[in-house]
């Protein structure tokens, strides 16, 4: 009888915790033009990478002055908190990524963009797997999900 009120009691906890952990990932993205990233949250830490202007970011920790930052890559480094803004933007991931007008496979191409390519997030609402962007040029349509990088 103890060891089910003790699994119990270990299930109740790990759902309280749940909603935390469940809670929507924090990107942002680079607002300078370039951002130096550190080893360490200190700029007299080893420089390890620069990153472009709009790069999307996932937010590890926040320790205020600083992020620990995951890249698309999966590096894991520290940002001065000052170079990153709460503008979404997202990094295309696979090849010829289609933007179309509508959120629909049928509706009609009207970009392809490579992999690497940061599209502005024009609106944060998915659509059935689609997600609203434009592009620096001025294209705004629809790519799925799948295909990018930096939402959640």
């Amino acid at each position: 009888m103890q060891k089910s009120a003790l699994k119990l009691r270990i299930v109740a906890s790990f759902l309280a915790l749940f909603p935390l952990m469940a809670s929507a990932l924090d990107f942002r993205s680079v607002a300078v033009p370039k951002a130096v990233l550190y080893d360490a949250p200190s700029s007299a830490a080893k420089k390890v990478l620069l990153l472009s202007q709009y790069y999307p970011v996932e937010i590890v920790v926040n320790l205020g002055d600083w992020l620990k930052v995951r890249d698309a890559e999966g590096g894991l480094n520290w940002v001065e908190a000052k170079q990153l803004s709460a503008k979404r933007m997202v990094l295309v991931s696979t090849n010829n990524a289609e933007i179309r007008h509508a959120a629909d496979v049928t509706s009609k191409l009207i970009a392809t963009v490579d992999k690497a390519v940061v599209l502005e997030v024009a609106d944060l609402k998915l659509n059935n797997g689609w997600l609203k962007v434009k592009h620096r040029d001025g294209v705004t349509g629809y790519i799925l999900l799948s295909a990018t990088w930096g939402y959640e």
